[in-house]
């Protein structure tokens, strides 16, 4: 008599019928390049948690979890090429799953999979492109402090905060901006094609949708968290494999190598201007 039957049904060892594997990846924050107190979503720091979380043969899909609103337009498009160059070479299919948003940049991400859920109370969409800042010449004025500027070019300061605002300058920003929108609009059409209900005029204004508006207007698959998409997808017995960043037992504790008292104080200021430009991304959103 074969004990292998009888063997599979323990919860250990490699007899085992264990069920399907899917790797899990956070891709949570602002979108860019951040400081030492405060890390952003890039290419550079997500690619090795992407190729690991690609390696296992065999697994079903891999899971992304989103929850970001938004950033850097050029690390958006790099992260999601990347998760799409690595689902055709593994021939994986790839979930994502959105959490508090997914909107502007973090649409962007969520886009690069082939299936997109979210919770009813989700923010999703943002597609447009923003560019914020201040004008402080009248109060440079107004405190006797005079301005220099000298430049080699006649564009080279079109935006300075510290001048007054330039018709040309405007323009030339606005057009940047266009040229983005249409390279995140192109993303959006290749990826949701015929699934796209709504009309462009208002999926393409910038605007952003809970959930449920979401999936009507094809932004979205479906309603659901990860854990129930998934057993509903792959069977109870569906394993998730959570990969994420490395770190040794220093950095768990907030300890960097080299680490310099002088050079975190020096930093903090800093950190405080980014911390209050990523409350302004999620502020736009209502959160």
């Amino acid at each position: 008599m074969s004990l292998k039957p009888l063997l599979a049904k323990l919860p250990f060892g490699p007899w085992r019928n264990a069920g399907p594997l899917v790797s899990v990846v956070r891709l949570s924050g602002v979108i860019g390049q951040g400081g030492a107190l405060r890390p952003g979503l890039t290419l550079a720091g997500i690619a090795p948690i992407l190729e690991r979380a690609f390696a296992p043969k065999g697994q079903a899909a891999v899971a992304l979890i989103v929850n970001s609103p938004g950033g850097s337009p050029v690390q958006s498009a790099l992260i999601a090429k990347r998760i799409r160059d690595l689902a055709e070479e593994k021939t994986l299919p790839v979930l994502a799953f959105c959490e508090d948003a997914a909107a502007s940049g973090g649409y962007w991400l969520a886009c690069a999979a082939d299936e997109i859920w979210a919770d009813e109370s989700s923010v999703v969409g943002s597609i447009g492109v923003v560019s914020a800042g201040f004008g402080l010449h009248e109060l440079l004025g107004r405190h006797g402090i005079e301005r220099r500027l000298y430049t080699a070019g006649d564009k080279k300061a079109l935006l300075d905060p510290f001048s007054p605002e330039q018709e040309d300058g405007v323009a030339h920003l606005k057009s940047i901006q266009a040229d983005i929108h249409e390279a995140f609009k192109a993303m959006v059409r290749s990826r949701r094609g015929a699934r796209l209900t709504g009309p462009e005029e208002v999926l393409f204004s910038g605007s952003f949708w809970a959930g449920r508006r979401a999936k009507e207007l094809g932004l979205i698959d479906g309603l659901g968290d990860l854990r129930a998409v998934l057993r509903g997808r792959f069977g109870e017995k569906v394993r998730l494999r959570v990969v994420q960043e490395e770190r040794g037992w220093m950095r768990k504790l907030g300890f960097r190598a080299g680490f310099d008292g002088r050079a975190m104080a020096e930093a903090l200021p800093a950190a405080a201007v980014a911390a209050v430009e990523d409350r302004a991304l999620w502020a736009r959103l209502g959160l």
